[in-house]
């Protein structure tokens, strides 16, 4: 998968990512058929992001898509292609976090996300809106707490501006 960009706001050197355990999670900016985007809002520390999460050991990178798509906005999906990955050296967690991004399309009825205790306790919340939208909003979005103004919302972003070429058809 084509690496998209590293995220380094620590300056993290090379040397020290190596000791670093590594993450891997599946995310995807996902359609449904009214050509709306879902995004996941995060109220307690005010930042929006697309749906995915860790890869389990052992799991493929796509079964995990569809077990995390399942879990954060209820849907299956339908994985359409690849956006693209994006490697975060995370000085905050001593971490090395590697997203892989797809576009994915709903498949059949909308269902109700599975949030865990964590998730409700943060004020998720599920949200579709036209592709344009979600992108001003990412843009525009201020973060109040380090992991989502440094990591998930410059990220989120990213994969966001390379799924465009799907919208402008």
């Amino acid at each position: 998968m084509k690496l998209l960009e590293v995220i380094n706001p620590e300056a993290v050197s090379e040397s020290d990512v190596k000791e670093y355990p590594v993450r891997e999670t599946a995310r995807a900016v996902v359609i449904d058929d009214n050509g709306l985007i879902a995004l996941l809002y995060v109220a307690s520390d005010n930042y929006y992001k697309i749906p995915g999460g860790g890869i389990e050991a052992g799991e493929d990178r796509r079964v995990a898509l569809y077990r995390e798509c399942m879990e954060e906005i209820g849907c299956t999906v339908e994985i359409l292609d690849e956006i693209g990955s994006i490697i975060e050296y995370r000085k905050l967690f001593t971490l090395k976090q590697i997203s892989y991004c797809y576009v994915a399309k709903v498949k059949g009825k909308k269902g109700k996300p599975d949030f865990t205790p964590k998730e409700i306790a943060e004020g998720f919340k599920q949200i579709w809106m036209p592709y344009s939208e979600a992108l001003a909003l990412i843009s525009k979005n201020q973060a109040t707490n380090q992991e989502g103004k440094s990591y998930i919302v410059p990220r989120d972003l990213t994969f966001l501006q390379a799924a465009q070429r799907f919208f402008e058809s």
